[in-house]
Formats: structure tokens, C-alpha cells, sequence
């Protein structure tokens, strides 16, 4: 449930009644706005009908959660949450994009595509140190020694980080590295790591599992906030259907849908959507109009000798030609690239 305190109530009411929900065993998310503080209370709805909380001073009103996921519920925060990750603003009036190459593949490669990235207006870098394959033969990454090549490629563009974190034992470790961690979309349900993940300070990423409907997409957000980590982006990265052209589909109405539902910021990954470069462009440019706040892009120097993701993966010059038209479609929405 939601309790509304009325504008102007004393530090002394609102404190009164945190003790009296803490006391009856609720989990309590204190929300302090300029003008209202809202208290979002989780726990035996039975209770409820108990407790006569707007007889309490400072009481404006009680509003029940109806939704399944409760701290990411829209009914919870009515205005749309910012998730900050250093200078940068996800959810504001700026659309941020993330770019690289699906994997760390060697300090040369990453260095040259973080360069280019940024010469383009990327604000945030994307690189596998850990990659979780279909197969046990494929590529699996450089692991630490990857995310060592991730943070010299941010000290030298000034570029924030992003990468996956596959594991809930090196959750420790990749924060040590990264600006944001990346939860994968076959981890989307992995209930551990979303709880070991939920620990840390660090922003989360949280992509949409394959065959996952929102709402198993949201609760999966949920078990990140009510471990105690607020900092949630939504990434929408295409669902699997019965048409097998493309990698996935780009489920565009989840955007909408999702911000609708949800006050958490939706950035949408268009490459792994279509898993074919020449469709990246104009899924990308779509997922502005739809509202999203963010891109996540797969870009490398030379696409054809790339050791995954060769195939959806933008050469430099189309990251530069797509940067381009975003700025354009983001304009006529109202908003800014950086």
C-alpha cells in the first residue's frame, strides 16, 4: 500500500507512522518529494483492514498496490524515476546511447570502438567480459582480464561502462570494474543473482528474458528494488516468436506498455532484436518515436572477423550515419541526444 502524507506534515507524524508500520512488520521505501512524502509499505494486506492509518495525524489518504510488483508499480511513483549513473541521466529529457562490440576481444579492438563510439556521441561503452553462450565451444570471454581493458578504455574517452554480470559470485568483482551492471536476458529470472545484484550500488541494466511477458519482466525489476537497489533501466531486446528471419522480435509496444505500468526508464537493444545489422537503423530510430530513453547498439571495427555477434553489429561509419538520424527523431520528440 501507499500512505500519502498531506503537504506540509511534520517530520514527527511522518516518523510516527514509519514506527507504527515497522512495528506491525511492513518493509518501508520512504519517498520525499518537494511538496509530499509518500511511504510505500509491503506486507500482510490483512493487516489493512487493522489498521486505521488516515485516523493517524498527517494521514492525507491510504492507497492499495493492486499490481503483483509493488515498488515498480506506476501507482507506487506516480512522476518518472531518474536513474543517475555518474553526470549521466537515464529517464530525463536525453536519450543516452550505449555502444560497442558485443565482446571484449583484445585492448586493441576495445580501444579503437570506444574512440570511434565517442567521436559519434555515445555516452556509454558496451562490452562482454563475461558471455554466456548457446554453446560450450563458443567464445566466453576474457572475464577479468576484459573488464581491466573496459576501464582503461574509460579512462581514456571519459566514457561510462556497461557489461553483464552472469553470476552472483562475481557480482563483487564486475562492480569493482563497471558503471552499470548488466543483467542478460537469460538471467532475467535467475532469482540469485537478482538478489546478489540487488546488494550492490551500481545501476542495473535489466534486459527482458526471451520468452518473458511484462509483467515477469517487471517482477523480475521488483526483486532488484526490494532488495534495496532503486537504480533500475528496463532493456527491451526482442522476444522469440514463431517468425525465424530475424534474430527476435522487436516488441516495440512494450515500450509504452512498460512506462505505462512501470515509472522505471525503458531503453530498448534493436541488434540483438534483429541479429541483422541492416535492420538495427531503423528498429532503432522506431524505439525513439516509441518513447524510449536510451539505446544499447553493437558496434565493432570490423564486423566480419568479430568472434560473436559479427552479423548485428554495426561498422563505425553506420554507428555515425544511425547517431545522426536519432538526433533527428529525438528532436521531433522533444528530446536530446548525447
Amino acid at each position: 500500500m501507499i500512505v500519502v502524507m498531506s503537504s506540509g506534515a511534520a517530520k514527527s507524524e511522518i516518523d510516527q507512522v514509519l514506527d507504527r508500520l515497522e512495528k506491525l512488520g511492513f518493509q518501508i521505501h520512504l519517498s520525499q518529494g518537494v511538496e509530499r512524502t509518500i511511504i510505500g509499505a509491503i506486507g500482510d494486506k490483512k493487516i489493512l483492514s487493522e489498521v486505521a492509518l488516515e485516523a493517524m495525524p498527517g494521514v492525507e489518504k491510504v492507497v492499495p498496490i493492486l499490481q503483483p510488483y509493488k515498488l515498480v508499480s506506476r501507482e507506487f511513483r506516480t512522476n518518472n524515476s531518474v536513474v543517475r549513473v555518474g553526470d549521466l541521466e537515464f529517464g530525463g529529457s536525453r536519450i543516452h546511447v550505449m555502444a560497442g562490440p558485443c565482446a571484449v576481444e583484445s585492448k586493441e579492438q576495445l580501444l579503437e570502438t570506444a574512440e570511434l563510439v565517442h567521436k559519434a556521441g555515445a555516452t556509454i561503452l558496451r562490452g562482454g567480459a563475461f558471455k554466456p553462450r548457446t554453446s560450450p565451444y563458443a567464445f566466453q570471454g576474457l572475464e577479468e582480464e576484459g573488464l581491466k581493458i573496459l576501464a582503461e578504455a574509460r579512462e581514456r574517452t571519459g566514457l561510462k561502462i556497461v557489461t553483464e554480470v552472469v553470476d552472483p559470485r562475481t557480482v563483487e568483482l564486475v562492480s569493482r570494474y563497471t558503471d552499470i551492471l548488466q543483467i542478460g536476458a537469460r538471467n532475467m529470472q535467475n532469482f540469485f543473482l537478482l538478489k546478489e545484484v540487488a546488494g550492490s550500488d551500481k545501476p542495473v541494466v535489466l534486459k527482458r528474458g526471451l520468452s518473458s511477458t511484462v509483467e515477469e519482466w517487471l517482477m523480475a525489476a521488483e526483486y532488484l528494488m526490494a532488495g534495496g537497489n532503486y537504480n533500475v533501466i528496463l532493456c527491451e531486446r526482442g522476444i522469440r516468436t514463431f517468425e525465424t528471419y530475424l534474430r527476435n522480435t522487436l516488441d516495440l509496444s512494450a515500450i509504452p506498455v512498460a512506462k505505462h505500468l512501470s515509472h522505471l526508464p525503458v531503453i530498448v537493444d534493436p541488434s540483438h532484436a534483429v541479429g541483422k545489422w541492416q535492420y538495427v537503423r531503423p528498429m532503432a530510430i522506431a524505439a525513439i518515436a516509441a518513447g524510449a530513453d536510451g539505446l544499447l547498439i553493437e558496434v565493432h571495427p570490423n564486423p566480419a572477423q568479430a568472434l560473436c555477434d559479427g552479423p548485428q553489429s554495426l561498422t563505425p561509419e553506420n554507428f555515425s550515419a544511425l547517431m545522426a538520424k536519432i538526433g533527428k527523431i529525438a528532436a521531433v520528440m522533444g528530446r536530446t541526444v548525447d
